[in-house]
């Protein structure tokens, strides 16, 4: 028999089906918990022309949801932790960091083929290009944005010879079938892990998120 819920929660969170994905994989997490979701098109899902080479630990794809929440929008954010910016919205706090899964990038090439000298790799993350680089040179490299899905069909149009994706993305949306190669060597800090916000004080919120922490700790 399932549980009964008791606690019914609004999430902010992008509308990506790779956030939704990230949703369900906390439902899954508190299952006497409603969380219901609250989509917010942040300025990383508007602008897909920036390239994310340059930039640091930002807001890019955090803040319309943080303010979403300040503003009472709704009682909790959701965002990939890697994404959090270097300092939290005033205001708010880390309510829980989950343990995540695997933390490496991925290497995805078409079906069938091998991964070859003078092949256009596309990746916005300069980290990303050297590791690829340091893999197997020859490389080429050219920026690409958009959801994991939108990438996926710019390597099928011939776009690109390959794309460099975070392996947590493909295993959350069920696409480990794909022709990938794991890249070897350290990769983005907390890549692979769900970061939930709250306000700052909110204990009710604190209580029940504080189980899907990976240290079990409140954080400030």
């Amino acid at each position: 028999m399932m549980p009964s819920k008791s606690y019914s929660i609004k999430v902010g969170l992008r509308s990506s089906p790779l956030s939704r994905a990230q949703l369900q994989e906390v439902r899954a997490l508190l299952p006497t918990a409603e969380l219901l979701p609250h989509f917010v098109t942040t300025i990383g899902d508007r602008d897909k022309k920036t390239s994310l080479r340059e930039l640091e630990k930002t807001d890019f794809f955090t803040k319309e949801i943080d303010v979403d929440l300040l503003l009472g929008k709704c009682d909790a954010a959701l965002h990939s932790a890697k994404d959090l910016p270097e300092h939290l919205e005033e205001g708010l706090q880390i309510a829980a960091i989950t343990k995540g899964v695997d933390p490496a990038d991925s290497l995805v090439l078409r079906r069938g083929e091998t991964l070859q000298e003078g092949f256009l790799i596309a990746t916005s993350s300069k980290r990303r290009e050297e590791a690829a680089d340091s893999f197997f040179s020859g490389l080429k490299f050219t920026d690409l944005r958009g959801t994991i899905g939108e990438r996926l069909q710019k390597l099928e149009a011939g776009d690109a010879d390959g794309v460099i994706i975070a392996e947590a993305a493909l295993i959350r949306l069920g696409l480990t079938h794909l022709n990938r190669i794991k890249l070897p060597g350290k990769t983005t800090p907390m890549q692979g892990k769900l970061a939930v916000v709250v306000r700052k004080g909110d204990q009710k919120m604190l209580n029940l998120f504080a189980s899907i922490d990976e240290n079990s700790l409140f954080r400030t």
